[in-house]
């Protein structure tokens, strides 16, 4: 486990919402935060300045939602110049974890807390978020978020 960072924010992005998750690497533990509203994949950015500001973290991550068989898809894309504005706008090191399963895994954590399978009421982002940032405290790997994706992922065709 890497301690450099102590405080990290976790974002699985998606075109209407974004997941958001915050944790601390001490504990290697995350806990999921209200999700945000995005119009195609782009959010309130006064809304995450309000998370910066509040949870201070010395790092973000943000899901890389790779295909099933590790080839990157168009949303991997989307996810990383999401990342990288992440990056540019609050100067805070940011880096992509591979998402794979994080959202099925989290409608397993939803199901078993008796949560219902209308996610539009329920959502499940932050649960995601969760789980990608404590897959991340537990990686040795850490990814910077300006990595082309093809320099790590899509190993498949290469």
């Amino acid at each position: 486990m890497n301690n450099t960072f102590n405080q990290a924010l976790a974002f699985d992005f998606g075109t209407r919402r974004i997941g958001v998750a915050s944790g601390q690497s001490v504990t290697g533990t995350a806990s999921p935060l209200t999700p945000l509203i995005a119009k195609d994949g782009i959010p309130n950015w006064d809304e995450i300045s309000k998370l910066i500001s509040e949870w201070q973290p010395d790092a973000l991550v943000v899901g890389i939602p790779l295909n099933a068989d590790g080839t990157i898809s168009d949303m991997a894309h989307r996810a990383r110049k999401f990342a990288n504005r992440l990056h540019e706008r609050y100067k805070t090191p940011c880096f992509l974890m591979d998402e794979r399963l994080s959202t099925a895994e989290a409608k397993e954590i939803h199901f078993a807390s008796g949560g219902s399978d209308n996610f539009r009421e329920e959502s499940v982002d932050g649960i995601a978020a969760q789980l990608i940032l404590e897959s991340w405290f537990n990686c040795d790997i850490r990814i910077p978020s300006h990595t082309r994706l093809e320099e790590v992922y899509d190993l498949k065709h290469t």
